[in-house]
């Protein structure tokens, strides 16, 4: 065990980072499912069940060391959840809406506990001296992690590089004499984004889109 290492905050931060990259993928799967490829399906991927999606390191490693460098944003991901889009009943808008439907989910997730957030914040003085305070406070937290980690992981998601969401997305928006040659870049996607993130490249994105959508949706 690591000196002075907050378990339980890390433990409050671990169940919202599940729960939404497990939603975030559901919905791809969810979504493919829908418009005619059952690959998610047929894989046992169509599930809430976060530990049909979960990575080691994604999932529980990146997070960790994220908090003890004391990183500005916490962020975790999941297994993909397999979709052939070739099985899609209309390919271009269907690859659309399945590369969008996570990132929707996430947004979605983070509204919803900003509106628990800021419901609980501001009723504070009818629950701060009862017994169950300090659980609520718990609650308070996990809201509060949950639109950090689902705004966190939306964004990300729509940094237009392949195999990201947003990638996905430009691909289809591109002309197609353009699009083939941009999704040759796929099998270095996560190779550049490591390299953005150790270089700080990506700061930008936190402080003009991250930072700003947190601070609005939490601020009491």
């Amino acid at each position: 065990m690591l000196p002075n290492f907050p378990v339980i905050e890390f433990i409050i931060i671990i169940i919202p980072l599940l729960i939404a990259v497990t939603a975030h993928e559901y919905a791809h799967g969810f979504a493919a499912f829908k418009l005619g490829d059952t690959t998610a399906k047929d894989a046992g991927r169509l599930s809430l069940n976060p530990v049909r999606h979960l990575d080691v390191f994604g999932s529980f490693i990146l997070p960790l060391i994220l908090k003890l460098s004391g990183a500005p944003i916490l962020f975790g991901y999941a297994k993909p959840v397999p979709v052939n889009f070739s099985n899609l009943k209309n390919i271009q808008s269907g690859t659309l809406w399945v590369a969008s439907a996570g990132v929707i989910t996430n947004f979605a997730l983070a509204l919803v506990s900003a509106g628990g957030f800021q419901l609980i914040s501001h009723t504070q003085s009818f629950w701060q001296n009862m017994v169950l305070a300090p659980l609520v406070l718990i609650i308070l937290k996990l809201f509060f992690y949950s639109v950090m980690i689902n705004l966190v992981l939306a964004i990300f998601n729509l940094i237009p590089i392949p195999p990201l969401d947003g990638g996905r997305i430009l691909t289809v928006l591109l002309p197609m004499h353009i699009s083939e040659k941009f999704r040759r870049i796929e099998p270095f996607g996560f190779v550049i984004l490591i390299l953005l993130l150790l270089t700080n490249s990506l700061d930008l994105l936190i402080t003009f889109f991250i930072t700003p959508l947190i601070k609005l949706l939490l601020s009491t």
